[in-house]
């Protein structure tokens, strides 16, 4: 049997041995180091900015007012002197024009289409034939009953003298009386005949008139719905042409119900509202004309109210179911204060501009913003007419900041010009923004800020700079136009 073994059993693994006390005061030491390194950067670098820095409420040598120095190169902007001018306030909506008649020109009787006297597009007095439908079955039914009506006219004549001759007898009382008496019913009867075969006759040739289709309005044809040879009916839903009165001619627009009481005003004082038609982009004025009415209720699913103006269409510019933009006169605001709409910018205090003074230093004026016509606003109140404020060069401008104003390309916007579209110069050169013209090379420019004689207009400079927060003419419906400069 084997013995227990007396082996003694295994130490317990000591544990691992501490870092020596001179490797931990190296480590402490570095780290010290490393921080007072640190502190000597911190310290220096502010020594040095303290340095450089001037004292408190002591300008910098050479520093001018605000901070600016005098000596400084001036900024380069453009300018445009603010105006006193009379301004159109206009209402714009998106409108449909609308023919003054449509009609679809329809066979009133059925039978073969055999001429058709009209070309498609043709413009048609009233009354003038169009088409003509086989009128031999209509001629038959005119001829019985002027065959019937010569019968009943030659009974007539026969009773009438079968009453003559029995009232003879009566007065030799050669015969009763009573058969006086249905003689003389007997002519009643046959005179009643004749009315009804005359009827009949009448009806015969009213049916036989509707063979020749003519036009019921004066307008322009559009397409053939039919050709000559096919059968017609009066039950037909195309017809046979349509007509389209478009002279003069229509377009319905709406304007928000918050426009409504001025424009309500305006026609209860009798006043006629002038309405120009443009082009979808706004770059051409189609036609001219005036409001002819306001429809009776406000359409509550868009708070709008329906407008119709009425346009003589001479040139047939405007055409049915076309797209315009439609600006309505509504009144004149006389002497406004106008500058360029750039000249404004935006702020935390709201709208302001850069006016420059006789010592072509800058300063900020808080303004009024009124109406506003993309490139011309209207100053309520902060600018006076004369004043130059600056309109291109205002991103990096500082109030008490000098400048010195250059000659840039300007355009003349008239009284009431439709929007300009950019232009292109092909793939060489940059398109001039607002499709106006770069001048020619020796042609003379416009200086900023002054308008030319005679001209109804304020001068925009071209090229705003990017990133000026300008007021741009998006939004409201309300916009002007400057007309007649008061000098």
């Amino acid at each position: 049997m084997p013995e227990p073994s007396t082996a003694p059993p295994a130490a317990p693994r000591a544990p691992a041995a501490a870092l020596p006390p001179r490797t931990r005061r190296r480590r402490v030491l570095a780290v010290v180091i490393a921080l007072v390194i640190v502190a000597a950067l911190v310290a220096g670098a502010y020594a040095i900015w303290h340095a450089r820095a001037p004292a408190a409420g002591t300008p910098a040598p050479g520093a001018g007012r605000r901070g600016f120095d005098p000596n400084a190169k001036p900024a380069p902007v453009a300018v445009a002197t603010a105006m006193s001018s009379d301004f159109n306030i206009y209402l714009t909506a998106l409108g449909t024009v609308t023919p003054r008649a449509t009609v679809t020109v329809r066979s009133r009787v059925d039978g073969q289409l055999l001429r058709v006297q009209f070309t498609e597009g043709e413009t048609v007095k009233a009354g003038q034939l169009l088409a003509q439908i086989d009128p031999r079955s209509f001629e038959v039914l005119v001829a019985q009953a002027n065959g019937q009506l010569a019968k009943d006219r030659a009974l007539l004549a026969n009773a009438n003298v079968d009453l003559d001759r029995y009232k003879t007898l009566l007065a030799q009382d050669s015969i009763a009386r009573q058969q006086v008496d249905t003689q003389a019913s007997l002519v009643r009867q046959y005179e009643a005949s004749i009315a009804t075969d005359q009827g009949q006759v009448d009806a015969a040739k009213l049916q036989l008139s509707y063979t020749r289709i003519t036009a019921p309005v004066t307008g322009r044809l559009g397409l053939r719905q039919v050709d000559v040879g096919n059968m017609v009916h009066a039950s037909d839903a195309n017809g046979i042409v349509l007509i389209t009165t478009v002279q003069p001619i229509d377009v319905v627009f709406s304007l928000p119900e918050t426009n409504l009481p001025q424009v309500l005003q305006q026609l209860r004082a009798g006043k006629v509202l002038a309405v120009e038609a443009l082009a979808r982009d706004q770059t051409q004025k189609l036609a001219d004309g005036k409001v002819l009415s306001v429809d009776n209720q406000i359409d509550t699913t868009t708070g709008t109210v329906k407008l119709k103006a009425g346009f003589a269409n001479d040139d047939s510019s405007l055409f049915p179911n076309q797209f315009v933009n439609v600006r309505m006169l509504v009144r004149t605001l006389q002497g406004a204060v106008v500058v360029p709409s750039a000249a404004i910018q935006r702020g935390t205090q709201g709208a302001f501009v850069y006016a420059v003074g006789a010592d072509s230093v800058v300063s900020v004026r808080l303004v009024t913003v009124g109406p506003v016509n993309g490139e011309t606003t209207v100053i309520a109140k902060g600018v006076a007419p004369g004043d130059v404020v600056v309109v291109d060069g205002t991103d990096r401008l500082r109030e008490g900041q000098k400048v010195e104003t250059v000659s840039r390309d300007t355009t003349v916007v008239p009284t009431g010009a439709p929007r300009a579209v950019k232009g292109g110069n092909g793939k060489g050169g940059k398109g001039n923004e607002g499709g106006r013209a770069a001048p020619s090379a020796g042609s003379p420019t416009t200086a900023p800020g002054t308008p030319p004689a005679g001209a109804s207009s304020v001068v925009a400079p071209m090229n705003p700079t990017p990133g000026a927060s300008s007021a741009t003419a998006g939004g409201p419906a309300t916009t002007v136009a400057p007309v007649t400069p008061q000098r």
